[in-house]
């Protein structure tokens, strides 16, 4: 099966999509002070612990790879590391670790999702790393921009990437050439999305020509990208009045009018309709490509997610990171942070995205071993140029990702109005936020 790419860049990266936990219950806020547990330590006078315990579900089924980047780690450093798999997915390791926390048996070093680890933060579970890895020699000007400061929050680091993804653009080439489009007319824009769509439903070469996300698919994280590039957000920091702006409202309107044109709103995976041929097109994960690959009969192209008219068409960032927890000492938080910036260096994280597909989380790795092999993979790995942190109101507020699932799926499906739908939406944020998160954050 070949593969195809608009603008001269090809392919994708597997999964690590952001594993959202869909609850609308607050945080544990009981725990210790996390922050106040490296304040003054001089680590100049700390000694590596000889012996650390890292906590992982092995994300993408990367056990196999994880242990040789751990055996380099303790060949270089003398430093054993005791591997527990914390989990099945980032939820279950996340609760696990908060469960854990003042038993004196808990992870130094855990992997969390970039939706699981600020509720751990408020449980003062996590440590600060800037100094840490400062004092462990960690060079963190090399982590991609925006997946490094998907871990920031009030002047702190709380993690840095590991396994990382973003969604992409699906097209089905074959149903191109049915359609007499080419790769040059290939989308860049939303609008271009539309006309090309039009032409495709005009051939009817699918039953629908583009296929969103059901509730269930997370389609707040994929349909960020047509939201951003209004000009809208879910939120501005803890200000959740962008969710019903104009600029917010057009796109979604532009979206329930695609539903009821030339879009459908998939009842599984949008991926999968993709791959049986019966959308033409999709926004799905970097993760969902090597299924569509053996699964599809057809030519399957990539491309950057489009644009809008309030700029380039900017990437939503998803999967997790390391964290280091605030319940070890200091000799096993400074070995961790040594741990932490071995598996996310330029040689591991090329190790890392060749064994599972995730993209490399620093600047420099060199992946040209792995284009050679899969110049597919370039796509993913070039569009991170337009990775963006993700909004507040998806993956800090408790229970704002289901609100938005919810609350898209019903304009996707139903005849209702956008506007007041997204005023609703904005209420329910500031009633969550008030709720759960209102008296801790403000402290």
């Amino acid at each position: 099966m070949r593969i195809t790419s608009s603008r001269a860049v090809r392919g994708t990266a597997v999964l690590g999509v952001a594993a959202l936990a869909l609850t609308a219950c607050g945080p544990d806020t009981t725990g210790g002070d996390g922050e106040a547990e490296v304040e003054g330590v001089d680590w100049s006078e700390v000694e590596p612990a000889e012996e650390i315990t890292f906590w992982t579900n092995h994300p993408g089924g990367s056990a196999d790879v994880e242990e040789e980047l751990i055996a380099g780690f303790t060949e270089e450093t003398g430093i054993e590391v005791n591997v527990v798999t914390s989990g099945a997915n980032y939820e279950e390791t996340s609760q696990r670790f908060q469960t854990a926390q003042g038993t004196g048996d808990v992870g130094d070093v855990v992997v969390l999702s970039d939706a699981t680890w600020f509720p751990n933060h408020l449980n003062d579970a996590l440590v600060p790393v800037d100094e840490l890895l400062e004092a462990a020699e960690v060079d963190t000007d090399g982590y991609v921009d925006a997946l490094y400061e998907d871990y920031h929050y009030e002047g702190s680091h709380y993690g840095v990437p590991y396994a990382r993804s973003t969604p992409l653009f699906y097209y089905n080439a074959d149903h191109y050439e049915e359609a007499g489009l080419s790769e040059d007319d290939v989308p860049e824009t939303w609008e271009d999305v539309a006309e090309v769509s039009e032409q495709l439903m005009d051939a009817e070469v699918a039953s629908s020509a583009f296929a969103f996300p059901p509730q269930d698919q997370y389609p707040a994280w994929t349909m960020a990208n047509l939201v951003w590039g209004y000009g809208g957000g879910w939120s501005e920091e803890w200000d959740f009045s962008s969710v019903s702006s104009p600029e917010t409202v057009e796109a979604i309107e532009f979206a329930q009018a695609a539903a009821e044109d030339w879009a459908s709103v998939a009842s599984g995976d949008q991926a999968d309709d993709f791959a049986s041929g019966a959308a033409s097109q999709v926004v799905a994960s970097t993760g969902s490509l090597n299924g569509i690959l053996d699964t599809a009969d057809f030519e399957v192209g990539t491309a950057f997610l489009p644009g809008g008219p309030a700029g380039d068409g900017e990437t939503p960032t998803g999967g997790a990171g390391l964290m280091i927890a605030s319940d070890s000492e200091p000799e096993r938080q400074l070995a961790a942070a040594m741990f932490v910036g071995h598996m996310t260096n330029p040689e591991s994280t090329a190790s890392f995205s060749e064994a599972t597909g995730y993209v490399p989380v620093q600047k420099d790795a060199d992946m040209s071993a792995v284009y050679e092999e899969s110049p597919q993979f370039e796509t993913a790995v070039e569009q991170l140029e337009r990775a963006r942190v993700q909004d507040y109101a998806r993956v800090f507020l408790p229970g704002g990702d289901l609100a938005l699932a919810q609350t898209l799926q019903r304009i996707l499906t139903q005849d209702v109005d956008v506007a007041d739908e997204l005023e609703s939406l904005e209420e329910e944020f500031q009633e969550l936020y008030d709720r759960d998160l209102a008296a801790e954050l403000e402290d």
